[in-house]
Formats: C-alpha cells, structure tokens, sequence
C-alpha cells in the first residue's frame, strides 16, 4: 500500500524533495514558498503553531504522477484512460494507528494562502460520500475555515450533492492521500462509478475502515456532519489564477478527527501546477476518446498556460483533408469546459508551447483552418464567458499540414549529423 507518506519517502530518497526546515508560518509565508520551487516538491518541517509538517507539490508535474504510478510518463494517458474504462474494487485493509485528535479545524496547519481569502482553505480535501444505491463517491471540495468545527464546503451540483439531496448528511473528509486517490477524485465520471475503484486500476490502492467510512488510508480524516445551514465562502484563488467570487455554500460540522502517527498535512496551493496536474490530466483520455473516433489519434495534452482546463492540444495521423477540423468538433466534445484546441501533426512536440507556436505560424491559414463556434456553454472558470450563463465562442486551430500541399514544404530542418556536445564545450 502507498501512502503520501511513502511516496514523499521516495521522493526524499531520489533527491527531489525540498526540505524547508526554519519556521515557516501558514499565512502567506508557506503557499508563497512552494510557489516559488516552482513544482518543486517540498516538506515544510517547522510550522509556526503547529507539530505537523506540511509537503506541498507531490505531484505538481505528469512526470511525479507518472512516477506514483508505476508508468513511463509517455503511457500516462493510457494508464488514465484504462482505469477509468475498467474500475476495480479496492480491497479493504486494517486501519493501523489513527489516533484520535480534537475535533478543532485550527490545530491543522491549514493555510492561508492569499490575503482575498475569505480564511484558512483546505484545498487538498476529498470528500468519500457513501449511497446505498449509488455506492461510494470520491470528490475535491475545497473547505473554508468558518469556525474550529465549522467548514463551508464549496459544492457545485455533481455526484456529492446528488447524495446531499437524497438525505446524505454524514461524509468522512480525507486530506493527505495517496497520489491514485489524488487523481481518480479529480475524474468524471458517471453516477455510480467509485472514483476509489479507478484509484485501484491506477495503482495498489486499498481503503480502510475508520469511524465506519470505508476510506483512503489518508494521513488525516475528519467525520463531518452537513448543518442545513449556509454561510459565505470565498474569494478562493482558482484554476484560473483569479479569484473566485463569494458564494453562499453548505457548512459541515466536524465531529471527529483521526491522524496517522506523524502525519503530514498536504497542502496543495490554489492556481499553481500541483491543481492544474490533478484538474488537466483526467481530461484527456476523454478528449482522446472522442478524437480516435474520427481519425488516428496519438496524443493529447491539456496545456497550462491554458489553465489546464481551457486549452488542449491534439495530435494526429492525418489520412483524410477534413481530419483537422473533424478531429476540433471531437475535441470540445470530449471536454465541453474547454476553450481552444490545437490540432497538429505527428513531428509536432505537444508538451513545447514553441513547437505549437511554430506550427501556427508554418502551416495555419484562419480563412481555411480556423473553426469558431459562437455562443457554446463554457466554463465557470473563464472569467471572460459571458455570465451567469458561461456562454463562450469556442474556436479550434488545424494546425496540420494542408492535405493539398507537399508535405516535405512544411517540415523542419533537422541536424544534418549526429553530435555529442561534450566532445566541443
């Protein structure tokens, strides 16, 4: 079984973890020190006010995710997509060693990461949401501070507040799992389906029984009971990287907390890479999905200068003149938040925003290549849609060769030799 806290291990014993180890406060001070390591990942030793050390940016690239998995970075969209086709239930394992702490939100070192916070976030929080029909539900909901048992959970109408709505109050809320749980949470799938059953077929990820939830074995679990009542929540910082507005969202009471022996609180910053890691990646198996249905697809990326959820890029094996455009229309299908797509060929390198760049300017003619499709639902998060509605103009760039063209015209010069550089410099 892998935990955060093993993987941080491994991490530490590849050299790749950064260890902070003067004080460092919650407020301000420690989201703007792993922002700054720039997906680095690193553990917070010391915390003003608190015995708990804080580890951020455990999977801040697909590079970490890939890692966690098992998998060579190139198979990581296979690895995602096979596990959301074919689930498995996780076997349950004995809870070793929780111990039980105050049920007070303010002894965790939770962070306040910007000063238009509306309080203390947890961001890194999962919600496992038990239905008698429906099974278990794994979800982020990211959680304000509103009082020492009280969270205002934001919750948007999905899975969790289908259950809300067929009498769910009590849910247990997991913060500090395992990088499967990580990434099977941020999936969506369809009512039903246990977002722990496609950790599993991510990667060993057995759940445990604590105060009667079948759980992750997270380094933090607190059993929270919905009040009825709502209560301002936000600004939060977003995928985006704005602010999100206030909203009024349903509070939970926390009735109990459990930890594992020497826990580790995670804390995943708001905006930065570790959230567009987790937000992005799910997406493309499903673009992919829906691209293979039209032409020969080969890779898909959801890129993060595009917040990781409003742009993508695609590439094919064109065989037919109009697989461009058909592969755009497929495209916004397997991802309706996003925004713009790039379509490109084969030689084109999808993780180089040069390459997409270059790509554009050598083989894009807007009068022939460009797709705009006004009035589309977007996303929430775009603060430019037209709002309350999200209304949006999506448009998609073919960016491949054009079919009627030499295709030898189009492509880069290569080196004309072989080189090892340390032989000159």
């Amino acid at each position: 079984m892998t935990t955060l806290r093993t993987f941080v291990d491994v991490l530490d014993e590849r050299g790749l973890l950064q260890r902070v180890r003067r004080s460092v406060d919650t407020v301000y001070e420690i989201s703007t020190v792993a922002r700054a390591l720039r997906g680095r990942p690193v553990l917070f030793e010391n915390v003003t006010g608190f015995s708990m050390p804080v580890v951020s940016n455990v999977c801040a690239s697909r590079d970490l995710l890939a890692m966690a998995l098992g998998v060579e970075k190139a198979a990581l969209l296979a690895k995602v997509g096979e596990a959301i086709e074919h689930p498995v239930e996780p076997p349950v394992e004995s809870a070793h060693a929780y111990h039980e702490l105050a049920p007070d939100a303010t002894k965790l070192p939770i962070l306040t990461h910007y000063p238009q916070d509306g309080g203390p976030f947890v961001a890194s929080g999962i919600v496992i949401a038990r239905d008698a029909e429906y099974g278990i539900n794994a979800s982020f909901h990211r959680a304000m501070v509103c009082r020492a048992d009280l969270l205002a959970l934001r919750i948007v109408d999905r899975h969790f507040s289908a259950f809300i709505r067929r009498g769910l109050r009590e849910f247990a809320f997991c913060i500090g799992n395992p990088l499967p749980v990580l990434l099977a949470a941020a999936v969506s799938v369809e009512i039903g389906k246990s977002e722990l059953a496609i950790a599993h077929a991510l990667a060993p990820s057995p759940v445990v029984e604590v105060a009667g939830h079948l759980v992750p074995p997270a380094e933090i679990v607190m059993i929270c009971t919905l009040t009825g009542e709502l209560h301002d929540e936000g600004p939060f910082l977003d995928l985006t990287e704005t602010f999100d507005i206030v909203r009024q969202q349903p509070v939970a009471r926390i009735d109990r907390v459990f930890a594992r022996p020497g826990a580790l609180y995670h804390a995943l910053l708001p905006g930065d890479l570790e959230h567009k890691v987790l937000m992005g990646t799910p997406r493309e198996p499903t673009i992919f999905r829906e691209v293979a249905k039209e032409c020969t697809c080969l890779d898909v990326r959801i890129t993060p200068g595009g917040c990781s959820w409003l742009h993508g890029a695609v590439k094919i094996r064109k065989a037919h003149a109009d697989d461009g455009r058909r592969a755009i229309r497929a495209a916004f299908r397997g991802h309706a938040s996003m925004k713009h797509v790039f379509i490109v060929d084969e030689d084109i390198d999808i993780d180089d925003p040069l390459a997409l760049e270059w790509a554009m300017a050598t083989r894009f003619q807007a009068h022939r290549d460009l797709i705009v499709l006004p009035g589309e639902k977007g996303s929430s998060l775009d603060p430019s849609a037209e709002h309350p509605a999200n209304s949006t103009t999506k448009v998609g760039f073919d960016l491949t060769i054009p079919w009627d063209r030499p295709r030898e015209y189009f492509l880069r010069a290569q080196p004309p030799m072989p080189v090892n550089l340390a032989d000159y410099v």
